[in-house]
């Protein structure tokens, strides 16, 4: 067997919608941590160590998330293969095939894609690393690996893959794909013995898979090979051509390859996989008490089972209910029944046509230096708690609608407002007037906070007029 190298390739582009009011667009599941505290996306990184041959990941993800990537592996010391940023939405068949274009684009053509969303969780490990050294025998023999969980129970929420007797090559042939069934038919699959589900990891080289993709969705292709001849490198990021790459139809792996061709084949996984899909899946994962109730904070329950609880900011508690999902935060509360947790995301697309804006994104924003906290607002005023890493530094800026007061609370800030730089200390506090040029710096080993009191006409996000940035954001 000649010498190859396993990329991962991390798919991070979704939004988490069925666990609002937790995952919002703004920062999606797999950025938190919901069963420690490392996050569903630094789980699927650490994993990958016991992989023998695997590169270091290249991730696929949108813009706006760039820097909680890249920020999330830095924090674990994990060095990435690169981080493309995907201009649009498009589905998993385009942004698989921007990763393997540009392994294809750096003479990786031969090399393997292991294609894994950034979400998943594994009680057994070392089963699922086994299971990709099984598949490894097929990928190179030009197959397009996927790999088929062997159900445990009746699920409607999963497709199916239904597969016909063991090949010598340790995969299975795949007779179909079979959409999500109802309860009954779920009920006669898990009884057969031939159906698994469809977890939506994959093993192949990239040359293989373009192949393929070119037979059935050659539109894909085109549009992700311009987009590719067209990329253009940004500190941690791989920028794709925006207008090429938005030409590309939107298609998931399944529909665009999978489903259509005849070099597919199927390794069985039996590692405790569940894909976190929706708030039953996280009580399922967590400890519970002699009732069947799970959480997380400040909680308590009185003559009620069956629960599953997050609180995050204030004590939450249950009485004589049962079957219930409770998730609290700073802006939202959501009560839900267990069976109407896959209806979670239809709160979410009734609060994105109203406009509102807990639907897409928390009170607390993150940014590359940073995070801020918006604790107050009324009008001509609003109140923020800004954070700042040691370090780090925002971008030299003004407005034309508000002035701001930053009070220090911990740290020790440096402010540039105008021509003038400053130490700005603990309990003191300056003053930045409208249209000023202003920046500000954590030259500290410690996190910098202060409160930032805004007033003026206009207080939006988008009166911020960025005039030079350390993170490419002008």
């Amino acid at each position: 067997m000649s010498h190859f190298s396993i990329y991962p390739v991390i798919l991070s582009g979704g939004s988490g919608t069925r666990l609002w009011p937790l995952s919002r667009a703004g920062y999606p599941k797999q950025f938190l941590p919901l069963f420690d505290h490392l996050s569903l996306f630094q789980t699927t990184l650490k994993r990958l160590k016991g992989i023998k041959d695997s590169a270091p990941a290249l991730i696929v993800s949108n813009e706006s998330h760039r820097f909680i990537i890249a920020e999330q592996a830095r924090n674990l010391k994990i060095n990435l293969s690169g981080i493309v940023l995907e201009p649009a939405p498009r589905n998993t068949a385009p942004a698989i095939a921007l990763a393997a274009l540009k392994l294809i684009k750096e003479g990786k053509s031969n090399d393997l894609i292991l294609a894994l969303p950034s979400d998943h969780v594994f009680s057994d490990e070392k089963a699922f690393h086994a299971a990709v050294n099984l598949a490894k025998v097929a990928a190179l023999e030009g197959k397009l690996v996927t790999f088929g969980i062997k159900p445990n129970k009746p699920e409607t929420g999963y497709g199916y893959i239904e597969v016909n007797e063991k090949l010598p090559n340790n995969s299975h042939q795949i007779k179909k794909f079979v959409e999500k069934p109802d309860l009954k038919t779920a009920e006669s699959y898990v009884k057969d013995g031939h159906f698994y589900w469809n977890s939506g990891m994959f093993l192949f080289k990239a040359s293989v898979f373009i192949d393929e993709l070119k037979k059935f969705n050659p539109a894909i292709v085109d549009a992700c090979q311009r987009s590719i001849d067209k990329a253009k490198p940004d500190l941690d990021f791989y920028r794709v051509d925006k207008e090429a790459f938005e030409s590309s139809p939107s298609d998931s792996i399944d529909y665009a390859v999978m489903e259509k061709t005849s070099n597919a084949a199927m390794v069985p996984l039996d590692a405790g996989w569940n894909d976190v899909g929706a708030w039953p899946a996280v009580w399922e994962l967590q400890d519970k008490d002699d009732n069947g109730n799970a959480g997380h904070g400040d909680y308590l329950t009185e003559a009620s089972s069956n629960n599953y609880v997050h609180a995050e900011h204030r004590l939450v508690t249950l009485l004589g209910v049962e079957d219930l999902i409770v998730i609290e935060t700073s802006d939202a509360i959501m009560v839900a029944h267990k069976d109407k947790s896959q209806d979670v995301k239809k709160i979410v697309d009734t609060l994105n046509k109203q406009k509102r804006t807990e639907g897409t994104t928390h009170r607390k924003i993150y940014r590359p230096w940073g995070s801020y906290d918006a604790i107050d607002q009324g009008n001509r005023f609003q109140v923020k708690r800004i954070t700042v890493k040691p370090g780090e530094k925002l971008s030299l800026q003004m407005h034309h609608h508000r002035t701001e007061h930053w009070v220090v609370v911990s740290g020790t800030a440096k402010v540039r407002i105008g021509e003038n730089t400053q130490l700005v200390a603990e309990n003191e506090s300056v003053y930045i007037p409208i249209a000023t040029v202003h920046s500000l710096e954590n030259p500290g080993k410690v996190n910098l906070e202060l409160i930032e009191i805004q007033t003026g006409s206009y207080l939006g996000e988008d009166d911020i007029v960025r005039l030079d940035d350390k993170y490419g954001r002008v």
